[in-house]
């Protein structure tokens, strides 16, 4: 597994731009000319650069297509390969394994108010929460494991974030099991990946820092 990591700059967006749009498919240039905010494009363009550049450098694939499932997935055509793009606030990674994976990272907001979220939770998640000395750290660790394993699950928000619960780092969705590893990233930011394959926990991903 390869987890592929970089920070967005405002001051290189017509940069990336005039470097890496060209090489998509019309459609999906055309998606990143849509964005309103440049931050939002970024995100999105980097993220894919991102993919290609890890499918090139540590999978030595040059030349691959992106399809969607029913449930709007992506996924790699015709590769044995998965992969998921998360980003938050300055932050795009892109993870890469043998095996269906999701990952999730998000900016730790010291002013977020967990309380808010409490009707997502289930009973446990909630007190865990409430009653720990880091109470901020502990939310983005239960919101980023969460997001993760949807992830992982394809099925998107169809899946209420309260009908679940992780416990070890297991949990179990419609009788399938899936499994969640935190990983370090950054200091301002909370990751962790999701997979239904039991190899996540014997996995130690190699991470690249991408300057672009």
């Amino acid at each position: 597994m390869v987890i592929l990591y970089t920070f967005i700059s405002e001051e290189k967006h017509r940069y990336f731009l005039d470097r890496y749009l060209n090489s998509f498919p019309e459609d999906f240039k055309q998606d990143i000319l849509k964005y309103r905010r440049w931050q939002d494009a970024q995100l999105s363009l980097l993220g894919r650069v991102l993919l290609f550049q890890g499918l090139k450098s540590r999978y030595h694939i040059d030349e691959v297509y992106i399809e969607r499932t029913p449930d709007n997935k992506p996924y790699l055509k015709g590769q044995p390969l998965h992969f998921n793009i998360s980003h938050s606030k300055e932050l795009v990674v892109c993870a890469i394994a043998e095996f269906p994976i999701g990952i999730d990272v998000e900016f730790i907001d010291p002013k977020i108010n967990y309380l808010d979220f409490q009707f997502q939770m289930t009973e446990q998640e909630f007190l865990k929460i409430d009653r720990s000395e880091d109470q901020i750290g502990d939310f983005f660790s239960y919101w980023t494991r969460k997001e993760s394993v949807m992830k992982a699950h394809g099925g998107g928000m169809m899946i209420p974030l309260d009908s679940f619960e992780i416990v070890n780092d297991e949990c179990v969705i419609e009788s399938k099991k899936f499994f969640t590893k935190n990983i370090f990233i950054d200091e301002s930011y909370q990751s962790c990946i999701a997979s239904d394959n039991k190899n996540l926990k014997n996995v130690v991903p190699f991470f690249i820092a991408s300057e672009i």
